[in-house]
């Protein structure tokens, strides 16, 4: 009997303390990358179980917040609204295009840049045109943080980063949250650039890196320096070697070019 009194107490211990466990020690990512090690993709969405992907938006998150109140656990829902987001990400590859047409024409990068940002804009609202009741959500969250329900406008950005360099590279962002809650985190995940430390070099490695031959890479629409690594190294996170092989040419490893010739 005493035996038996110590294992239901034990019992008792082990309940309590299982069932003070957030959810999220439950939850396991249906991703191959868990969103929540992403920053951006963390700041704006929440570990759900109940979610058909297992994230949902958080309700306090400047960009994600809105749709906090769409019921995330019902599939048919979220299958509409991936649907939408699938064909926002295949319209921005416009967006490289524009800018190989205007480079080749000799724009400078802030004409460049205010011509990307201000159709990137355009882009993201015709993506709700069969959806007014989103539509009118994101011109309200644009509204909140940009003051305009279109999004931010060239100056605004400008203004806050003070290059039009910094201008472009954002208008090609994409946000990672988004996609996380419609089970799109991992197919585009090649696209948020999560840079990882840098391991330092040895003297033979720096000298090995300088003396072999270079290999020439012609980026094509949709490469970004770690799927590059991926295809040439078998390695995603030896992109910091395209890089630094590439440093005259690429001022920031989140914007490459279609037909640029990298150093591999």
């Amino acid at each position: 009997m005493r035996n038996l009194l110590k294992k239901s107490v034990l019992f008792l211990i082990i309940a309590a303390f299982v069932m003070a466990l957030p959810a999220a020690a439950f939850a396991a990512t249906p991703y191959v990358h868990d969103p929540m090690e992403n920053p951006k993709a963390a700041q704006d969405i929440i570990v759900d179980p109940n979610a058909v992907y297992g994230y949902s938006p958080n309700p306090e998150s400047t960009r994600l917040g809105g749709y906090a109140k769409y019921d995330w656990s019902d599939a048919a829902v979220v299958a509409e609204m991936r649907k939408d987001r699938e064909a926002y990400h295949a319209s921005v590859e416009e967006l490289y295009t524009m800018i190989k047409t205007m480079k080749a024409e000799g724009k400078s990068i802030e004409d460049i840049a205010r011509a990307v940002s201000t159709r990137r804009n355009e882009i993201r609202l015709e993506s709700y045109k069969d959806d007014p009741e989103g539509l009118e959500t994101v011109k309200q969250s644009n509204l909140a943080t940009y003051g305009n329900e279109n999004g931010g406008t060239p100056e605004f950005f400008f203004n806050k980063y003070g290059s039009w360099e910094t201008v472009l590279e954002k208008a090609l962002s994409t946000n990672p949250g988004a996609d996380a809650v419609l089970g799109l985190y991992d197919k585009y995940y090649d696209t948020y650039i999560i840079p990882e430390a840098e391991p330092a070099k040895t003297t033979q490695t720096q000298a090995a890196e300088t003396t072999e031959p270079a290999t020439i890479y012609v980026v094509k629409e949709g490469d970004c320096l770690n799927k590059i690594a991926g295809k040439v190294y078998g390695d995603r996170s030896k992109w910091t070697v395209i890089y630094n092989n590439n440093r005259s040419i690429i001022k920031n490893p989140d914007l490459i070019y279609p037909g640029q010739e990298l150093a591999i």
